[in-house]
C-alpha cells in the first residue's frame, strides 16, 4: 500500500450506525453538504491510523458517537478512485485507486450530531435506506451489517 502523504492515509472508511427499535432494526444515513445525496458516515485514514481506528475517529467527528461504542468490522470492501476523494493523485500516479473500509456501529440513542459535512441525517429501515445511498459500496455494506445483525 501507498505511504501516507501529508497526514493523509491511502485508504477510506465507511461506518453505518445501527439500532434497534420496538419496530425493528433502523439504519442512520447522512446527507452530504456538497452533493446533497445519502450515505454513511465517510472519510480517510489519517497517518498511522487503522481502518478501525479512522473509524472510531470518523463516527465521532460526524456523528457525535464518540466514547465505548460497539463497532462491527465488515467484510464489504470497495475501491475508489483517488482522484474522486482527494482530487489529485495524492500519492502518486501509480495510486489510482484506493480501499474503502466498511464498518457498523451500535448507536445507543436516536439522536446523533450533525458536523459540517452534512446537512441531516434520518434514521431508515433496511429498504429505505438501500434505495437512499448514492453508492453502491454503501448498499453492499447496509446489506452485509442487516444480514449479520439478523443473524446474531
Amino acid at each position: 500500500m501507498a505511504e501516507a502523504v501529508e497526514g493523509r492515509a491511502p485508504f477510506q472508511v465507511l461506518v453505518l450506525p445501527y439500532r434497534q427499535t420496538e419496530g425493528g432494526l433502523l439504519y442512520a444515513l447522512f446527507r452530504r453538504s456538497e452533493g446533497a445525496y445519502w450515505q454513511g458516515v465517510a472519510g480517510g485514514g489519517e497517518a498511522g491510523e487503522t481502518p478501525l481506528q479512522a473509524a472510531k475517529r470518523e463516527a465521532a467527528e460526524e456523528a457525535g458517537l464518540a466514547g465505548n461504542f460497539e463497532f462491527i468490522e465488515l467484510d464489504a470492501r470497495a475501491t475508489i478512485p483517488v482522484v474522486s476523494v482527494t482530487g489529485e493523485f495524492t500519492w502518486g500516479p501509480e495510486v489510482l485507486v484506493i480501499p474503502e473500509h466498511a464498518f457498523g456501529v451500535r448507536a445507543n440513542a436516536a439522536t446523533l450530531a450533525l458536523s459540517s459535512e452534512h446537512t441531516e441525517y434520518s434514521w431508515l429501515t433496511l429498504n429505505e435506506a438501500m434505495s437512499a445511498v448514492r453508492w453502491d459500496s454503501n448498499r453492499t455494506a447496509l446489506w452485509e451489517l442487516d444480514h449479520r445483525l439478523r443473524r446474531s
